[in-house]
């Protein structure tokens, strides 16, 4: 378990359309919008951490509504450019379920939320109880899909990762449809995702591998 991360009870939430952030993951972000160069200013001055979250294509256009599960990010890398935007790094840190709305007077949304569901996301140990063998047929099958759909992404890093990472990675990064990719983060475990994952992955052979033998 990781010693380092205290449990927040709220945080400041970034709804991001098309995108998902899974733990132990990392991905760069591009701030533009007066509301979320607020959020950033305010987390900077605090503990870092944001509140990805996917919002739903119903409700409010300015303010849809959200997934009840999310995945908190911590900035780890902050620039900011002439022209006003802020270039950010966010590492994937622990998902977490949505209690409520909070009421504030900031442009951007807080919600109350909860880690209890989602404390093995911090157990470093979990990623021994998967060996990269167990999942070498399915890593070799995505290279191929990853290929067919013209997705380009750097195998040899990947490879280099913890097997935590390799399943998180190909979870986000994979060409799946955004509700794919939810009820992949939604998963209780790593164990449970890896499953999925190959599940879902077997969906897209049946489509799209036609007439070819997977590797």
């Amino acid at each position: 378990m990781k010693k380092d991360f205290e449990f927040p009870n709220k945080i400041p939430i970034f709804p991001l359309s098309n995108f998902i952030i899974f733990p132990n993951t990392t991905v760069p972000l591009n701030i533009f919008e007066p509301r979320y160069i607020q959020m950033i200013n305010d987390c900077m001055k605090g503990n870092r951490l944001i509140g990805m979250v996917q919002p739903k294509k119903s409700g409010d256009l300015k303010k849809p509504n959200l997934y009840q599960v999310g995945c908190v990010g911590k900035i780890t890398s902050f620039n900011d450019t002439e022209d006003g935007r802020y270039l950010i790094v966010v590492n994937g840190v622990c998902r977490y379920n949505i209690i409520e709305e909070l009421v504030n007077n900031k442009l951007y949304r807080e919600c109350k939320i909860s880690f209890d569901n989602f404390k093995d996301d911090l157990n470093e140990n979990i990623k021994d109880e998967i060996k990269f063998s167990e999942i070498k047929t399915m890593f070799n099958d995505l290279k191929l899909l990853f290929k067919k759909q013209g997705y380009l992404i750097n195998w040899k890093d990947i490879e280099k990762q913890n097997i935590d990472q390799i399943i998180n990675t190909l979870s986000m990064a994979s060409p799946f449809s955004l509700e794919e990719k939810q009820i992949l983060l939604e998963t209780n475990n790593l164990i449970e995702r890896n499953k999925k994952l190959g599940e879902i992955l077997k969906t897209y052979a049946n489509d799209i591998f036609q007439n070819t033998t997977l590797q």
